[in-house]
């Protein structure tokens, strides 16, 4: 049997990690400032999560949702008190696509309606409803197209007042930074007119902070620089560190039914471990402080280097924005200077999401490199 060929690959195979260096088959080590679509949040093998979930296996890896497990009360409960979300509580699955799904289906056994509002170079997940809010048709089928969704761009609300007030829209979802479409972020004023909107209508608010979420921006949720309540918050990427665990975020005000949603194995012992250990390191190690001081030191360098053309996003979920497209830059990075970065929607952006904890010095070899190249 030969795999399904649908990732186009890079040349290189890592065989071992360690905070935010990867050693390929050969021992090259290379330096990683995307963490695998960022989601290696607290770094590759640190050794509170490594022996987290080492103790956890020897004990029981998994059950089903059918008994009590312990393990998922204690993630609720250190993920409100981290994130301050404590109104909320927690339905547990397996990655950011079934978070989105779930989400959704939420918000119309709430609101009764099906019709959903996406935005422009938005990305939700590869399953059905998930990908039918993802605004790009190349991934879209006839059988997503069947789904009810209106795409609007960013910042624009009057056009987002106009549409929930025809009285059909389930659910607004937004990202509280767009990652695979470049960036591209609402203003304070937009997202706090959209809350105000989707009250009016009884349109349930989703913030998808699937990539931009668990300390990605310097504070928890990206969303809450802005100020806003969410109906619903989804989160997966850094929430496990590399072990697949997501999670949907749902205000207390909605109330939840015995089999209204479910999983075989969202929830189980091993993730909940995963889960527990990255929270605990995120509170203990000052986190969300340390990204915005590398922010800080990032924007500075960068800033050096005139060939960028823009700096885009926050935290340490940040884009180079070029001239020209960057794949032949990526290319070269990874094979002349061994280090990790990622690419978007945008051709011309070249994105970073390093793990939380990385030093200054990574930055420096990043800015070095580029330098080198591009000089």
């Amino acid at each position: 049997m030969e795999l399904f060929d649908v990732y186009p690959l890079y040349d290189v195979t890592p065989q071992r990690a360690y905070g935010a260096k990867v050693w390929d088959e050969n021992g090259v080590e290379y330096l990683d400032l995307y963490g695998g679509h960022g989601v290696i949040s607290i770094g590759h093998s640190h050794p509170v999560y490594v022996s987290k979930i080492k103790e956890q296996l020897e004990q029981i890896g998994f059950y089903s949702n059918a008994i009590q497990n312990p393990l998922q009360k204690e993630l609720a409960i250190k993920l409100g008190a981290v994130s301050g979300c404590e109104t909320y509580n927690l339905f547990l699955c397996n990655s950011g696509a079934e978070a989105n799904e779930n989400a959704l289906k939420v918000a119309s056994f709430v609101t009764g309606k099906k019709r959903i509002v996406a935005f422009k170079n938005g990305f939700h997940g590869r399953t059905a409803g998930a990908v039918a809010a993802t605004d790009n048709a190349k991934i879209n089928t006839s059988l997503t197209h069947q789904m009810d969704v209106t795409f609007l761009p960013l910042n624009e609300i009057a056009l987002i007042k106009h549409e929930l007030g025809k009285g059909d829209v389930a659910a607004v979802i937004v990202e509280g930074i767009q990652g695979v479409g470049g960036l591209d972020q609402g203003t304070t004023t937009f997202f706090l007119e959209l809350e105000k909107v989707c009250r009016k209508y009884e349109a349930i608010l989703i913030l998808d902070e699937i990539q931009s979420g668990y300390g990605r921006t310097g504070d928890f949720f990206a969303f809450q620089k802005h100020g806003i309540q969410p109906d619903i918050i989804t989160t997966a990427k850094g929430m496990g560190n590399g072990f697949p665990i997501a999670g949907v975020l749902i205000h207390e005000s909605i109330e939840a039914w015995h089999g209204m949603l479910g999983t075989t194995f969202g929830g189980n012992h091993l993730a909940c471990a995963a889960g527990i250990a990255v929270l605990d390191v995120i509170a203990e190690d000052d986190i969300l402080e340390h990204v915005k001081q590398i922010e800080a030191y990032a924007f500075t360098e960068f800033r050096k280097l005139n060939f960028v053309k823009n700096i885009k996003g926050r935290g340490l979920m940040l884009g180079l924005e070029f001239d020209v497209e960057v794949a032949a830059i990526r290319k070269q990075l990874i094979y002349e200077k061994h280090i990790f970065t990622g690419g978007s929607m945008n051709k011309n952006l070249l994105r970073i999401l390093p793990p939380l904890n990385i030093k200054k010095t990574a930055i420096d070899s990043l800015v070095e490199a580029l330098k080198e190249i591009v000089l």
